[in-house]
């Protein structure tokens, strides 16, 4: 990592502070991380987690620098340079793909509502953020951090290693510290995945606390956007811009005192040594005053991939469908020129991955289809009633953690990714929030833990993820090294 870098680490609070005595204006915030994006994404080690940056970024810093002289400053926001994926509408000289060179002509007639929320925040919109293409929901041996735009994004830790996804350029960039803070979006796995092999924080919020309109969609039942940052304190300053919220709330080192936490052991057990992190998070809880039931499974948590699956590929279909149908300029209307595409491009579209997935998506029918229907009421049942709010409610439980995930693999091209384990599901499929912070290391790649709990239990969750943060300090800057040292 280069040192040499001025607002390496620095927080939103910080960078607010440098703007607001006048040490430091939007603008040369905002070239600081430009230089950075050129030196490091786009040269030297050639991370590729920025797939395009705003032209206009400096122009807007400008404004906001104006409006701060003349005493208007919008909020903790105000000029603080972030990324959003590239699967979330911008309508300004940005393009919106989803990785995808189908969409390179297409034009979105507005922008995401929670795009337009950051930006009435104050934030400079620095670029969008490379992804797996299509939010990883194209092929079953895709290799995540692909995506025909924008190339394979690399593993600030380890090059070698993969990025995890879909939101891969949003945890690179973060950790990699070219941006304050970005979003990313999941269905399942796509924002705590990539911050767990990124080292950050990451939030996937209740379903519909943040508006989905404007962003390439998977399923209107599970598809969110949710923050990225170094920090929890940060993550939830996002959080609040996206959603419009006046303030953030107080964040509480105590907040864990009296808090009863319950150990979800079925969704760990895929890593012995990430095991052993767990534990001693486990540790941190009990001495910072929370009572740990221990175990406390979440049922049914094996139990959801085909119905998930099932739903997913229907909603897949209708969704993207009506996506594309709102778009202007030379953009595919249907999930089956989707499919020509890919064909007719394959040397550029399908060098190393088909796209099975895009194919089974297109032979489901309505969302009136029973078999819809069924799964659709399988998920709600074995995720919510009979899944999280089982075990919430039986020993009344503030939260369930869990290990978000195993050290990032190695990429591979030939066979895709390999994942070690993780415990996305329940929260992804209940549509409930999950919040993942840095828990430690296996052999200098991170890992996180997971808090997660019932709709709306965000502050909850946000306020233990800090009390569990600032006891342990594990966030640790990358080196950008070629592979893991031994």
């Amino acid at each position: 990592m280069d040192r040499s870098f001025a607002f390496e680490e620095a927080t939103i609070a910080e960078l607010g502070g440098k703007l607001g005595s006048g040490e430091l204006t939007a603008r040369a915030l905002a070239e600081a991380y430009l230089a950075r994006i050129e030196a490091i994404d786009q040269n030297g080690p050639t991370l590729r987690s920025v797939i395009e940056v705003n032209p206009d970024a400096l122009a807007i810093a400008d404004a906001l620098d104006t409006e701060r002289a003349d005493g208007r400053v919008r909020g903790p926001l105000h000029g603080i340079p972030i990324l959003v994926k590239d699967n979330i509408d911008t309508a300004d000289h940005m393009r919106t793909t989803a990785g995808s060179l189908a969409l390179m002509e297409a034009r979105p007639r507005a922008d995401a509502p929670l795009v337009a929320r950051l930006r009435a925040a104050g934030a400079v919109l620095l670029g969008k953020t490379n992804l797996s293409e299509w939010a990883n929901f194209r092929s079953t041996r895709s290799s995540s951090g692909w995506s025909a735009r924008g190339g394979q994004c690399h593993n600030p830790y380890a090059l070698d290693r993969n990025p995890s996804g879909s939101s891969s350029g949003s945890g690179v960039a973060v950790a990699a510290n070219l941006c304050a803070a970005a979003v990313g979006t999941e269905t399942d796995g796509s924002i705590v995945s990539p911050a767990n092999a990124n080292g950050v924080v990451g939030i996937k919020p209740t379903v519909g606390l943040v508006s989905s309109a404007g962003i390439v969609p998977i399923s209107h039942t599970q598809d969110t956007a949710g923050p990225m940052a170094r920090t929890v304190a940060d993550a939830a300053a996002l959080l609040a811009g996206m959603t419009g919220a006046a303030s953030t709330p107080a964040l509480d080192p105590g907040a864990l005192r009296g808090a009863r936490i319950g150990a979800a052991r079925n969704l760990a057990g895929f890593d012995g040594r990430v095991d052993a992190l767990f534990d001693d998070a486990l540790g941190v809880l009990r001495a910072l005053g929370a009572e740990v039931i221990d175990p406390a499974d979440v049922p049914h948590a094996n139990e959801l991939e085909e119905p998930e699956w099932e739903v997913l590929c229907f909603e897949f279909k209708v969704d993207l469908e009506a996506y594309l149908a709102t778009l202007d300029g030379d953009a595919p209307r249907s999930l089956a020129a989707l499919i020509a595409f890919d064909e007719a491009y394959a040397e550029q579209e399908m060098p190393f991955f088909g796209q099975e997935v895009f194919e089974r998506s297109a032979e489901k029918g309505s969302l009136t289809e029973p078999a819809y229907l069924e799964a659709l009421a399988t998920c709600g049942r074995l995720a919510r009633d009979e899944g999280l709010d089982a075990v919430l409610a039986e020993h009344a439980l503030d939260a369930v953690v869990a290990p978000t995930g195993g050290p990032a693999w190695l990429t591979d091209h030939v066979n895709g990714d390999h994942v070690t384990g993780g415990n996305s599901s329940p929260a992804a499929v209940s549509g409930y929030p999950n919040v993942t912070v840095p828990m430690g290391f296996v052999a200098g790649l991170p890992v996180g833990l997971s808090f997660m709990g019932g709709p709306r239990s965000e502050p909850t969750l946000i306020g233990h993820a800090f009390a569990f943060e600032r006891a342990t300090e594990h966030r640790g800057v990358p080196r950008l090294i070629q592979t893991v040292e031994e």
